[in-house]
Protein backbone atom coordinates (compact mmCIF):
# COMPACT_ATOMS: atom_id res chain seq x y z
CA UNK A 1 0.00 0.00 0.00
CA UNK A 2 0.68 3.91 -0.34
CA UNK A 3 2.83 4.85 2.30
CA UNK A 4 1.72 7.93 2.88
CA UNK A 5 -1.83 6.58 3.14
CA UNK A 6 -0.32 3.84 5.10
CA UNK A 7 1.03 6.44 7.86
CA UNK A 8 -2.08 8.09 8.04
CA UNK A 9 -4.06 4.30 8.35
CA UNK A 10 -1.60 3.55 11.32
CA UNK A 11 -2.04 6.75 12.51
CA UNK A 12 -5.65 6.78 12.57
CA UNK A 13 -6.24 3.35 13.93
CA UNK A 14 -3.36 4.06 17.11
CA UNK A 15 -5.31 6.58 17.85
CA UNK A 16 -8.89 5.58 17.37
CA UNK A 17 -9.16 1.77 18.03
CA UNK A 18 -6.53 1.55 21.05
CA UNK A 19 -3.72 -1.11 21.60
CA UNK A 20 -3.98 -4.99 21.73
CA UNK A 21 -3.92 -5.98 25.28
CA UNK A 22 -3.19 -10.00 26.32
CA UNK A 23 -5.35 -10.82 29.54
CA UNK A 24 -4.09 -14.15 31.53
CA UNK A 25 -6.36 -15.36 33.95
CA UNK A 26 -5.17 -18.66 35.94
CA UNK A 27 -6.96 -20.30 38.96
CA UNK A 28 -7.33 -23.66 40.28
CA UNK A 29 -10.54 -25.15 41.23
CA UNK A 30 -9.87 -27.31 44.41
CA UNK A 31 -9.61 -30.67 45.18
CA UNK A 32 -11.48 -33.16 46.54
CA UNK A 33 -10.41 -36.72 48.06
CA UNK A 34 -12.12 -40.14 46.97
CA UNK A 35 -11.51 -43.44 48.95
CA UNK A 36 -14.05 -45.44 46.87
CA UNK A 37 -11.38 -46.88 44.30
CA UNK A 38 -9.78 -49.96 45.25
CA UNK A 39 -5.91 -50.54 44.55
CA UNK A 40 -6.20 -52.49 41.98
CA UNK A 41 -8.71 -50.17 40.48
CA UNK A 42 -6.16 -47.37 40.57
CA UNK A 43 -3.25 -49.68 39.17
CA UNK A 44 -5.81 -49.57 36.19
CA UNK A 45 -6.43 -45.95 35.58
CA UNK A 46 -2.90 -44.93 36.05
CA UNK A 47 -2.08 -48.15 32.83
CA UNK A 48 0.63 -48.31 31.32
CA UNK A 49 2.80 -45.53 32.84
CA UNK A 50 2.74 -46.69 36.15
CA UNK A 51 6.32 -47.48 37.15
CA UNK A 52 5.33 -50.03 39.66
CA UNK A 53 2.70 -52.86 39.63
CA UNK A 54 0.86 -51.60 42.90
CA UNK A 55 -0.58 -48.33 42.50
CA UNK A 56 -1.56 -47.30 46.06
CA UNK A 57 -3.06 -43.83 45.69
CA UNK A 58 -3.40 -41.52 42.50
CA UNK A 59 -3.59 -37.60 41.90
CA UNK A 60 -5.59 -37.09 38.35
CA UNK A 61 -5.54 -32.77 37.84
CA UNK A 62 -7.01 -32.44 34.04
CA UNK A 63 -6.18 -28.59 32.81
CA UNK A 64 -8.31 -26.97 30.74
CA UNK A 65 -7.11 -24.08 28.17
CA UNK A 66 -9.87 -21.46 26.60
CA UNK A 67 -8.39 -18.84 24.21
CA UNK A 68 -10.95 -16.07 23.40
CA UNK A 69 -11.03 -13.13 21.72
CA UNK A 70 -12.45 -9.54 21.12
CA UNK A 71 -11.29 -6.18 19.78
CA UNK A 72 -12.86 -3.36 17.65
CA UNK A 73 -11.75 -3.30 13.48
CA UNK A 74 -11.26 -0.50 11.18
CA UNK A 75 -10.94 -0.35 7.56
CA UNK A 76 -9.57 1.89 4.87
CA UNK A 77 -10.96 2.18 1.27
CA UNK A 78 -7.53 3.78 0.27
CA UNK A 79 -5.50 1.10 1.22
CA UNK A 80 -7.44 -1.70 1.26
CA UNK A 81 -6.03 -2.58 4.49
CA UNK A 82 -7.91 -2.92 8.15
CA UNK A 83 -6.41 -2.80 11.24
CA UNK A 84 -8.01 -4.62 14.98
CA UNK A 85 -6.62 -3.85 18.41
CA UNK A 86 -7.89 -7.52 19.79
CA UNK A 87 -8.12 -8.18 23.39
CA UNK A 88 -6.78 -11.83 23.69
CA UNK A 89 -8.05 -13.73 26.64
CA UNK A 90 -6.43 -16.81 28.04
CA UNK A 91 -7.76 -18.85 30.82
CA UNK A 92 -5.66 -21.39 32.20
CA UNK A 93 -7.04 -23.87 35.21
CA UNK A 94 -7.40 -27.63 36.13
CA UNK A 95 -10.62 -29.29 36.96
CA UNK A 96 -11.42 -30.19 40.50
CA UNK A 97 -8.02 -32.13 41.44
CA UNK A 98 -9.06 -35.59 42.32
CA UNK A 99 -6.67 -37.33 44.64
CA UNK A 100 -7.30 -41.24 45.26
CA UNK A 101 -6.36 -43.36 47.85
CA UNK A 102 -7.02 -47.05 47.62
CA UNK A 103 -10.34 -47.81 49.74
CA UNK A 104 -7.99 -50.66 51.67
CA UNK A 105 -6.88 -47.85 53.26
CA UNK A 106 -8.92 -46.89 56.40
CA UNK A 107 -9.11 -42.60 56.45
CA UNK A 108 -7.24 -42.06 59.92
CA UNK A 109 -5.08 -45.03 59.83
CA UNK A 110 -1.11 -44.46 59.29
CA UNK A 111 -1.20 -46.13 56.03
CA UNK A 112 -3.88 -43.80 54.56
CA UNK A 113 -2.11 -40.33 55.93
CA UNK A 114 1.37 -42.20 54.52
CA UNK A 115 -0.34 -42.50 51.44
CA UNK A 116 -2.80 -38.81 51.25
CA UNK A 117 1.05 -36.80 52.32
CA UNK A 118 2.19 -38.22 48.93
CA UNK A 119 -0.43 -37.64 46.78
CA UNK A 120 -0.27 -34.14 48.26
CA UNK A 121 2.91 -33.77 46.84
CA UNK A 122 1.83 -34.35 43.83
CA UNK A 123 -1.07 -31.75 44.16
CA UNK A 124 1.14 -28.74 45.50
CA UNK A 125 3.35 -29.40 41.78
CA UNK A 126 0.61 -28.71 39.59
CA UNK A 127 -1.00 -25.85 41.64
CA UNK A 128 2.74 -24.57 41.65
CA UNK A 129 3.13 -24.89 38.05
CA UNK A 130 0.20 -22.75 37.01
CA UNK A 131 1.64 -19.75 37.83
CA UNK A 132 4.73 -20.35 36.33
CA UNK A 133 2.50 -21.13 32.91
CA UNK A 134 0.96 -17.82 33.38
CA UNK A 135 4.02 -15.42 33.82
CA UNK A 136 5.54 -17.41 30.78
CA UNK A 137 2.59 -17.23 28.25
CA UNK A 138 1.91 -13.74 29.53
CA UNK A 139 5.70 -12.96 28.42
CA UNK A 140 5.28 -14.58 25.26
CA UNK A 141 2.16 -13.06 24.12
CA UNK A 142 3.50 -9.28 25.63
CA UNK A 143 6.59 -10.10 22.31
CA UNK A 144 4.52 -10.96 19.96
CA UNK A 145 2.01 -8.29 20.39
CA UNK A 146 3.55 -5.26 21.52
CA UNK A 147 0.71 -3.19 22.46
CA UNK A 148 0.01 -2.30 18.69
CA UNK A 149 -2.39 -2.85 16.41
CA UNK A 150 -2.35 -5.59 13.66
CA UNK A 151 -2.65 -5.05 10.38
CA UNK A 152 -4.12 -7.26 7.48
CA UNK A 153 -5.80 -7.02 4.09
CA UNK A 154 -9.60 -6.27 4.09
CA UNK A 155 -11.25 -8.80 5.51
CA UNK A 156 -8.63 -10.97 6.78
CA UNK A 157 -7.30 -9.51 10.69
CA UNK A 158 -9.65 -11.24 12.68
CA UNK A 159 -8.98 -14.74 10.99
CA UNK A 160 -5.65 -14.77 10.40
CA UNK A 161 -5.22 -13.91 14.09
CA UNK A 162 -7.77 -16.73 14.91
CA UNK A 163 -5.51 -18.79 13.06
CA UNK A 164 -2.97 -17.68 14.53
CA UNK A 165 -3.73 -18.37 18.57
CA UNK A 166 -5.46 -21.96 17.27
CA UNK A 167 -1.86 -22.95 15.32
CA UNK A 168 0.84 -21.05 17.43
CA UNK A 169 -0.40 -20.55 20.87
CA UNK A 170 -2.44 -23.32 21.80
CA UNK A 171 0.04 -25.71 21.32
CA UNK A 172 2.51 -23.42 23.43
CA UNK A 173 0.38 -23.11 26.47
CA UNK A 174 -0.24 -27.18 26.15
CA UNK A 175 3.40 -27.31 25.91
CA UNK A 176 4.17 -25.10 28.89
CA UNK A 177 1.55 -27.08 30.88
CA UNK A 178 3.27 -30.63 30.22
CA UNK A 179 6.26 -29.22 31.48
CA UNK A 180 4.40 -30.55 35.06
CA UNK A 181 4.87 -33.96 34.17
CA UNK A 182 8.55 -34.69 34.44
CA UNK A 183 8.50 -32.95 38.06
CA UNK A 184 5.43 -35.33 39.04
CA UNK A 185 6.92 -38.27 37.73
CA UNK A 186 10.29 -37.20 40.08
CA UNK A 187 8.45 -37.39 43.44
CA UNK A 188 7.33 -41.16 42.09
CA UNK A 189 10.90 -42.28 42.33
CA UNK A 190 11.39 -45.82 43.12
CA UNK A 191 12.85 -45.09 46.66
CA UNK A 192 9.83 -43.34 47.22
CA UNK A 193 8.10 -46.69 46.44
CA UNK A 194 10.25 -48.81 48.73
CA UNK A 195 9.64 -46.15 51.22
CA UNK A 196 5.76 -46.64 51.52
CA UNK A 197 5.65 -50.09 50.95
CA UNK A 198 7.66 -50.37 54.43
CA UNK A 199 5.84 -47.21 56.61
CA UNK A 200 3.59 -47.78 59.33
CA UNK A 201 5.56 -50.99 60.66
CA UNK A 202 4.75 -52.87 57.28
CA UNK A 203 1.39 -52.02 57.45
CA UNK A 204 1.05 -51.60 53.74
CA UNK A 205 2.88 -54.66 52.61
CA UNK A 206 0.53 -56.49 55.13
CA UNK A 207 -2.10 -55.36 54.18
CA UNK A 208 -1.82 -55.73 50.40
CA UNK A 209 -0.49 -59.66 51.04
CA UNK A 210 -3.86 -60.40 52.43
CA UNK A 211 -5.97 -58.95 49.76
CA UNK A 212 -3.75 -61.01 47.11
Amino acid sequence: MHVNAATAFQTRCENSIGTTVAVLEAGDNGYTVDNSRSYKSLTAMKGQGAARSVVLGLTRAESRIAIGMEGKLLQDLKTGYECVAPKVVVKLSYVPIVIYVGSEFAPGSCAYEEILSHEMRHLKVYLAHLPKVESTVRAALDRRFLAQPLYAPAGQAKALLKEELDRRWMPFIKNAMAKVEPLQAAIDSPQEYARLSKVCKGEVQSLLSRRR
